[in-house]
């Protein structure tokens, strides 16, 4: 088992340019993390100058870049927009592929007045198709995730409720999209992460390791002072055999000090449970 971590604690410093990407980097190092994740927002630009520099940095500094989340919507009205969405994931791969970013998370799309849930779902699964293929070529894993609401976005994913996340993960599983698995946003909705996992288990990549303050809530908060049952679920994984990437999705808005302390609470909690 290794951890990553997504910074969402430190997202205005990183996107404002107080803080660097190879900062982050060497900070993610001092703590103990064996990777970094990014949001495609944390990159300047995709100039062969910036892209060769950043390469460079990160190599000297040794922290691989994990994950990248994008913020995909497939679920949009317009079919325009959808395809532009489908030209930007393309561009997206391309850009992971070439700084050997290992998973690329993927969205559904939010979830748009109107939207009806058959059309969300088989617009979502056709691009879904459409774009496996790609990331096999380029040689990055495509996760789909259950997702919640990202700053990115003015409305919540789509596939907030668990139910409409296992409707499409059962049209895309002859593809070789897997899953980036969210405990928090689970809770967030109101339902159980351990009733969920275990009907996509065969699927799970990744787990995002997040918290929410309350169930039912959009409320994240420091990892393992919230609702969400991480210990339960870390010692279910483990008893399934699950043992790759435990990526962590820290929000609590406490900057480094929060980031270290989920650090140590997700890698204590694994080794002890």
């Amino acid at each position: 088992m290794q951890i990553s971590c997504l910074p969402v604690s430190l997202f205005d410093e990183i996107c404002s340019g107080r803080m660097s990407l190879p900062q982050w980097a060497r900070a993610a190092k001092d703590i103990g993390f064996d990777g970094i994740d990014i949001s495609i927002m944390f990159l300047k630009n995709r100039t062969p100058v910036y892209l060769d520099a950043l390469k460079e940095e990160l190599a000297k500094i040794g922290m691989p870049i994990i994950m990248m989340t994008t913020y995909t919507d497939f679920t949009h009205p317009d079919p325009v927009q959808r395809e532009r969405e489908f030209l930007y994931l393309q561009a997206d791969i391309a850009l992971a592929s070439e700084l050997g970013v290992r998973y690329l998370r993927i969205l559904a799309g939010q979830a748009h007045p109107g939207l009806k849930r058959e059309d969300g779902v088989s617009w979502t699964a056709d691009y879904f198709h459409r774009i496996a293929p790609l990331g096999e070529k380029y040689g990055v894993g495509l996760l789909f995730e259950n997702h919640g609401k990202p700053g990115a976005w003015p409305r919540v994913d789509f596939t907030f409720d668990p139910s409409v996340f296992l409707e499409i993960y059962e049209k895309i599983k002859d593809t070789s999209i897997r899953l980036n698995f969210d405990t928090g946003n689970v809770t967030a909705f109101g339902a159980d992460p351990l009733e969920i996992a275990p009907k996509v288990l065969d699927r799970i990549e990744t787990i995002h390791v997040t918290d929410m303050r309350a169930l039912g809530e959009f409320s994240p908060t420091a990892i393992g002072q919230g609702v969400t049952p991480n210990r339960e679920m870390f010692r279910y994984l483990k008893r399934s055999g699950f043992d790759n990437w435990l990526c962590i999705e820290e929000a609590s808005g406490c900057g480094l000090a929060g980031i270290r302390d989920a650090f140590h609470f997700v890698k204590d909690t694994w080794d002890n449970e």
